[in-house]
């Protein structure tokens, strides 16, 4: 692990310069500045501000990035981390992924305070940034697997929970079931949406463009034309809601476990904090349950 005195030795400068040059002293020389910057890229080093240890049983913070705190998924997820790590005795630090933010920016600004671990929600389709800041970060993501980057993940099976519920709306009679989903680099949907088609496959459903709902902006928007869709001639008689968003805008009811996916990453993020190289399975899929609630009931007059 590359260390300050790693640096201040290519830099040809004393740690002590090192460390002003981080903090932005003022008196720093630009030359000397420069020189450190170059050495501190050369050798893909990030500063250690972690004051205190965890293994010695000090006060810790956790690192959180979320997409949306809006979003009651992500809302109850944040909120089961929080309840768990208090327990423990640990602070989190909650920053939000919104759309359209810069995600290594935020999660940057995050890994520079004084954090023992960071429990992520990826936005973006390229992670690898995050390599040099695990060598000394223990990280869990959740939600999707990081890409670009070898990390341990908590996920949730999209693609079987997917196939499931499209299964027991074929079992119900439906033979025309909607797809609703939002077009995103992310890749929950995508899953989702390979199991709709595995089912819509297995159960010889209608497999039909036009049942496909994919929103490019907010699922809002799109809801409408669903709706449309609905009211057509050899309408859907079933939508799969891909997930909370689209629901809502649907007025449908869907139900996952995001409580779940919180306690799991917890779990492993602290088993990492503990032993930074004991080896744990890098990928975690949780099951889903089907909750049938009686809207996949089909009346006569709409087989």
């Amino acid at each position: 692990m590359t260390t300050m005195r790693d640096v201040a030795r290519v830099a040809g400068v004393s740690a002590k310069t090192v460390s002003r040059v981080f903090n932005d002293d003022p008196h720093v020389t630009e030359e000397t500045r420069d020189r450190v910057r170059w050495a501190m890229q050369k050798l893909n080093y990030v500063p250690n501000l972690l004051a205190r240890s965890f293994r010695a049983g000090a006060d810790a913070a956790v690192g959180l990035a979320v997409p949306d705190l809006a979003d009651p998924f992500f809302a109850t997820m944040t909120s089961s981390i929080e309840l768990d790590l208090m327990r423990r005795g640990m602070a989190v630090v909650v920053t939000s992924l919104h759309p359209g933010a810069d995600e290594r920016t935020a999660l940057e600004l995050l890994l520079r305070r004084q954090i023992s671990g960071l429990i992520v929600v990826s936005v973006s389709t390229d992670q690898s940034y995050l390599a040099p800041w695990q060598e000394r970060t223990p990280m869990v993501f959740v939600d999707r697997a990081p890409r670009g980057l070898s990390g341990v993940y908590v996920i949730e099976d999209d693609l079987g929970g997917a196939r499931e519920a499209v299964t027991h709306l074929a079992r119900h009679g439906h033979r025309r079931v909607a797809f609703f989903g939002v077009s995103t680099p992310v890749t929950t949907t995508a899953r989702r949406l390979r199991g709709y088609r595995s089912a819509v496959a297995e159960n010889g459903l209608a497999d039909r463009p036009d049942l496909v709902c994919m929103s490019f902006e907010s699922p809002g928007e799109s809801a409408a034309e669903l709706v449309k869709r609905l009211a057509a001639p050899d309408p859907p008689t079933a939508v799969f809601s891909s997930n909370i968003p689209c629901t809502m805008a649907l007025v449908l009811a869907l139900h996952q476990d995001p409580a779940g996916l919180g306690r799991i990453a917890v779990e492993r993020l602290l088993q990492r904090i503990e032993d930074p190289h004991a080896p744990l399975r890098r990928k975690t899929v949780l099951p889903v349950r089907l909750i049938p609630r009686g809207s996949g009931e089909l009346p006569p007059s709409r087989a």
